[in-house]
C-alpha cells in the first residue's frame, strides 16, 4: 500500500520534510539561545549595577566612553552647576514623578547631565530645588545615555521649554548652550532633599522588545516544525486512503482515467 513513497513526487516530499523539520529545530533552538543571552546579559548588567554604589569612585575621564563594562560605575567629576531642565514622566517605586536635570560645567568646556533627584508629581520648576552655587564635586553612578522609546524612556515631542523626554546629547543638543559628555550620572544621594535615583542597567542589555521577540521567534520554528510534520502524515494518509479505495474500486469517476473506446 505504501509503495507510492518511492515515487518521484514522495521523494521530493520525504527531502523536504527531512530538511526542513532540522533547519526548523535548529533555528527555534537558535532563537531561544539568544533570549537566554539576553536574561543572562540583564541578570549581569543589574548586578553590576547594584555592586557599582559600593566601589570607590573614579575620575569621570577614566571610565568614558560609557559602554556595559562601566556603566553603573561610581565617576566624581568637578565643575559649577549650570542650566536646569526636567524630565517627567518618570516612575520610582511605583509613584510618576520627574527628574531634576542640571547641567555640570567641567574645566574641559564640556557639561555632563547630572540629574540631582526625583520629586513626585508634575514637572513644576518652581519645586525643583536650584543647584548649589559655586564649584562642586559631584559623585554618583555613571549611566549612558538614553534612548527615546527604549526601555520606557518617553519618545514625546514638543515638551513645554525646560523639559526633556530623554537624557542624551542627542536630547540635549539644542537645548543647551554647551558641549556635552554622551553620558550623565545619578547622584549616589539626592540633593536639596529629593529622592536619589538609582541606577539601570545599560541599553541593549534589559529584558526589551527584543529579548521577546526572540523568544516570540522561538515559539514559532517549533510550530513550524510540528506543522511540517502534521502535514507529513496528513498527506501520507490522504495517499494511503486514496490508494486502497482505488484497489477496491471506489475511486470517484472524475478521478478515472478514461477508456480510448470513451466508456
Amino acid at each position: 500500500m505504501y509503495r507510492f513513497l518511492l515515487t518521484p513526487r514522495w521523494w521530493g516530499i520525504n527531502v523536504f520534510v527531512l530538511l526542513a523539520i532540522p533547519f526548523c529545530v535548529f533555528m527555534g533552538s537558535w532563537q531561544l539561545s539568544r533570549f537566554e543571552d539576553r536574561v543572562q546579559d540583564h541578570r549581569d548588567a543589574t548586578e553590576q549595577a547594584a555592586a557599582g554604589s559600593t566601589q570607590a569612585a573614579r575620575p569621570l575621564a577614566d571610565l568614558l566612553p560609557v559602554d556595559k563594562a562601566t556603566s553603573g560605575k561610581r565617576a566624581t567629576v568637578t565643575g559649577r552647576y549650570g542650566e536646569q531642565l526636567l524630565v517627567p514622566d518618570r516612575e520610582l517605586d511605583g509613584r510618576s514623578g520627574y527628574y531634576v536635570l542640571t547641567l555640570l560645567r567641567t574645566d574641559s568646556g564640556k557639561a555632563l547631565p547630572v540629574v540631582r533627584g526625583w520629586l513626585p508629581g508634575a514637572a513644576d520648576p518652581a519645586r525643583a530645588p536650584a543647584p548649589p552655587a559655586g564649584e562642586v564635586t559631584v559623585t554618583g553612578a555613571l549611566q549612558a545615555s538614553e534612548t527615546p522609546g527604549d526601555n520606557g524612556v518617553s519618545a514625546a515631542s514638543g515638551l513645554p521649554s525646560g523639559q526633556t523626554a530623554a537624557i542624551s546629547s542627542a536630547s540635549l543638543v539644542n537645548l543647551v548652550p554647551y558641549r556635552l559628555y554622551d553620558a550623565w550620572i545619578t547622584l549616589d544621594e539626592g540633593d536639596s532633599g529629593m529622592t536619589a535615583v538609582p541606577a539601570t542597567a545599560p541599553g541593549g542589555s534589559g529584558l526589551d522588545l527584543k529579548a521577546f521577540q526572540n523568544l516570540g521567534y522561538t515559539g514559532e520554528w517549533f510550530v513550524f516544525a510540528g506543522f511540517v510534520v502534521f502535514m507529513w502524515f496528513r498527506l501520507l494518509r490522504r495517499e494511503a486512503e486514496f490508494v486502497r479505495d482505488a484497489e477496491l474500486g471506489l475511486v470517484p469517476d472524475e478521478e478515472k482515467v478514461p477508456s480510448p473506446s470513451g466508456v
